[in-house]
């Protein structure tokens, strides 16, 4: 089992910056490709990034690369996500999953087992 608990998110206004945290608990942290989503009012949840296991390889989704920035502390039992250059489509709630072991894509939700409350982010104009 792992828990998952988001924390960082809150109101910013464009441009600026923000950098979320996903604490785990559980023991095997470190064994979980790990995973950031979001969703906004009446869109479906979409993927944001990712990384795997050993935090070696990262992917990212065309609408936050070069913005966003995805890492890990396994030590720490820690995600991160750094954002930059927020936009006001950035808006959404967000939310930090653990990939499942089966899993063979990153940017599908069901291929995601463990999921946290998710943080409200909210950026203004």
């Amino acid at each position: 089992q792992v828990q998952l608990v988001e924390s960082g998110g809150g109101l910013v206004q464009a441009g600026g910056s923000l950098r979320l945290s996903c604490a785990a608990s559980g023991r095997t942290f470190s064994n979980y490709g790990m995973g950031w989503f979001r969703q906004a009012p009446g869109k479906e949840r979409e993927f944001v990034a990712a990384i795997s296991w050993g935090g070696r390889n990262t992917y990212y989704a065309d609408s936050v690369k070069g913005r966003f920035t995805i890492s890990r502390e396994n030590a720490k039992n820690t995600v991160y996500l750094q954002m930059y250059s927020l936009k006001p489509e950035d808006t959404a709630v967000y939310y930090c999953a653990a990939r499942k072991l089966s899993a063979t894509t990153y940017y599908a939700p069901g291929e995601y087992g463990y999921w946290g409350q998710g943080t409200q982010i909210t950026v203004s104009s």
